[in-house]
């Protein structure tokens, strides 16, 4: 089983590639401020790099937070679009052994049908700056 992990909750996003339990490639980058633009490319050659597609996935595990708001907001939506569109389970922990935990949730046929974030804290907006 082909398994994608995601986890955006601070500025260093995280993108796992696995063969059920078997770790086949592992990327952190500072994405900051631009993770909503980077994320999709960073997916496309994280599976590239492997000879997969994005039809190859056939499961997404992901960190639920606790953690940054607007990280968890993009990583979690392109997490729950990403098995949406490919009508594939997904499953969400604020496990610190996340990827663990998840991995053996997807493997055991557990999905979420959507994560959902866990900040950790009431959500804090604050106003933009000029």
């Amino acid at each position: 089983m082909i398994l994608l992990t995601i986890r955006t909750d601070k500025p260093e996003a995280e993108l796992g590639l696995y063969d059920s339990t078997k770790q086949i490639d592992y990327l952190v980058w500072e994405a900051h401020r631009q993770l909503a633009e980077t994320i999709h490319a960073k997916i496309d050659g994280l599976l590239r790099e492997h000879s997969y597609t994005l039809e190859s996935i056939q499961g997404i595990v992901c960190y639920q937070g606790p953690g940054s708001f607007t990280g968890l907001r993009i990583g979690l939506t392109v997490a729950n679009t990403l098995a949406h569109s490919l009508a594939v389970p997904i499953v969400a922990t604020q496990n610190p052994r996340w990827i663990e935990t998840g991995v053996d949730m997807a493997l055991r046929g557990e999905n979420h049908t959507q994560a959902l974030p866990f900040y950790g804290a009431e959500v804090h907006i604050t106003e933009q700056k000029k």
